[in-house]
Order: C-alpha cells, then sequence, then structure tokens
C-alpha cells in the first residue's frame, strides 16, 4: 500500500482491517497511555477487534482519504511504531483540522512524533486545502508540548475544564490547545 506521506524514516499509511492486533498492543502500554487512561487499557482487545477497524476504515471515505487515523513505520526497519491522526475536529469546521499521535515507548526520544507531525503539517497546509491545524495537550504531558512546538505549532489557548476531552476531565483539568495557520506555516 503507498503511504499517505512519507519522510526519510517514516512511512504513514492508512490502516487495514487486518491492523486491529497493532492498535491492541500500542494501547496496552501504561507508558503510552498514562495521559490518556491513567495507564490502563483502552478496552478489551475483543471489543477493539469487532469496533475500530470499521470505524477507523469508514473515516477515509468519510473524507475522501485526504483525513484519518494513519499508522506509522520506520523505514529502516518496516516496525510499527504508532501512529497519527490528521482529521477535522467534532462539530468544527472543514478546514480546521486537528492533528493527534501515539507512538510505542521503545519510538519515544527518536524525534519520530516530530517528524510525523511536520510531514503530516506540510501536507495539510500546502495540499489538502487546510486552513489551520490545531492539537491539544494536557498541561502535564511536557513531551507532547514540545513535539508540538518543533512542529511549528504555537500555544493559541488554554483550554477550561469544558472544553477538554473527557480523557483529560479525568486526569487534569488543564490542557492547552495548539496550532498554526497556513499563512504560519508558508512564513516559517
Amino acid at each position: 500500500m503507498d503511504p499517505f506521506v512519507q519522510t526519510d524514516r517514516l512511512a504513514l499509511r492508512r490502516f487495514t482491517a487486518q491492523d486491529a492486533d497493532l492498535l491492541i498492543e500500542l494501547d496496552s502500554g501504561p507508558a503510552v497511555m498514562r495521559f490518556l487512561t491513567g495507564g490502563q487499557p483502552t478496552e478489551p482487545a475483543a471489543a477493539v477487534r469487532e469496533r475500530v477497524p470499521p470505524r477507523v476504515l469508514a473515516t477515509y471515505d468519510m473524507w475522501d482519504g485526504r483525513f484519518g487515523l494513519f499508522a506509522a513505520y520506520a523505514t529502516d526497519s518496516g516496525a510499527f511504531i504508532g501512529w497519527f491522526q490528521l482529521r477535522p475536529e467534532p462539530g468544527g469546521p472543514p478546514d480546521e483540522i486537528e492533528l493527534g499521535y501515539r507512538l510505542r515507548q521503545d519510538a519515544w526520544g527518536n524525534g519520530y512524533a516530530t517528524e510525523g507531525s511536520r510531514a503530516l503539517l506540510g501536507k495539510a497546509l500546502s495540499e489538502l486545502d487546510v486552513r489551520v491545524v490545531c492539537g491539544a495537550t494536557l498541561s502535564v504531558n511536557v513531551a507532547s508540548q514540545k513535539v508540538m512546538e518543533r512542529a511549528g505549532m504555537t500555544v493559541a489557548e488554554a483550554l477550561p475544564l469544558q472544553r477538554t476531552c473527557s480523557w483529560s476531565r479525568a486526569l487534569n483539568p488543564a490542557a492547552s490547545r495548539y496550532g498554526i495557520t497556513r499563512e504560519q506555516w508558508e512564513q516559517r
């Protein structure tokens, strides 16, 4: 399958129905899930196999293949290292896109999150007619904040409790929203 985005070290491709085990394994890592669920796996493996692949695959059709959840592989080894997300924000305008990422713990500290984020920002803001890309992270997740900053995003606003996702309300009421506009991307 052709990659959606490729860098020197990463290939990001669409998930397939056969990729459920990759998602299960990724979401079973306590360190990976620390800021999302307090370290607990997201749901039983059987539920993931049954529910998640159809939902992920449907998003590609919903947005004509332009947005969704993308499996990330290291180009040198072919190893699955996690996923990146590029999609319209729920209830938001179609030209305001959300960036997200979740990587295996053994892939941390190698610059993959920044590299994949930059590649998706470039594609979204240069090729996909996107006006702004945003991302949110808990205030205690300093590593994620640094990724967004290195990718070229800046703090757009502090999110009050009612605007943060349910996962952040459960763990910490403070989150920050980062963003970058097409004009900012072109001027960097």
